[in-house]
């Protein structure tokens, strides 16, 4: 596939912006059940702010693209998703480095450096039920597929499929981090609404990379 440059990148972010817009309410619905009922307005919000200072031009190389979606998202969305995730863009965008664009590895290094960046923030482990759930399983999968030779836009996909599985599986999960932990036994039967946010981020990841390879 062609490389993966700071265009494809805005093309993932955009398609990201897009999603979390129209699925909005139903994120909202999923944090309505076992948080603050606003992860959906909070990341379409934020996300349309990252598409208003991307609209202004899309910056030459990765790190500086990563770092401005990163900063945005950080600057403009509330509650813990806008760190969270802000964090996550911010801690790919070092690790890619100021190149014009990346290959398989590199993309690699740089989504392990922002699930490490959430880590560090969020103090979350496997079976928290929070977004590490969809995450973490997302990025070793993306590794496993590139170590089984797997082109870059079908590591992605294989991504999106164990991020969508990590999100399934926080439906039976007991919350033990962030405000679904107060409700104790309660929080299970929900989907964990940052775990829904990054299957979406991977899904559109996936299709990103697939339009750039077509």
């Amino acid at each position: 596939m062609a490389a993966i440059d700071a265009a494809v990148l805005a093309d993932w972010v955009s398609r990201f912006g897009a999603a979390v817009a129209e699925k909005r309410d139903w994120l909202t619905e999923l944090d309505s059940a076992i948080g603050d009922a606003d992860h959906g307005a909070n990341m379409a919000r934020g996300m349309s702010a990252v598409g208003e200072k991307l609209a202004a031009g899309t910056p030459a190389t990765v790190d500086e693209l990563l770092k401005t979606v990163g900063m945005t998202l950080v600057s403009s969305v509330g509650g813990a998703s806008g760190p969270l995730y802000g964090t996550f863009f911010l801690r790919m965008g070092m690790a890619a480095g100021a190149v014009s664009e990346l290959d398989g590895p590199a993309l690699a290094a740089a989504l392990r450096a922002g699930l490490d960046g959430i880590v560090a923030r969020g103090k979350a482990e496997a079976g928290d039920k929070t977004m590490f759930d969809a995450m973490a399983p997302a990025v070793d999968a993306f590794d496993a597929a590139l170590a089984a030779d797997s082109s870059v836009a079908d590591a992605a996909r294989a991504a999106a499929e164990a991020a969508a599985a990590g999100r399934d599986a926080t439906l039976p999960l007991v919350a033990r981090k962030g405000r679904a932990s107060y409700l104790g036994e309660r929080s299970a039967g929900h989907l964990d609404p940052g775990a829904a946010s990054t299957a979406i981020l991977f899904d559109t990841l996936a299709d990103a990379l697939a339009g750039s390879a077509g």
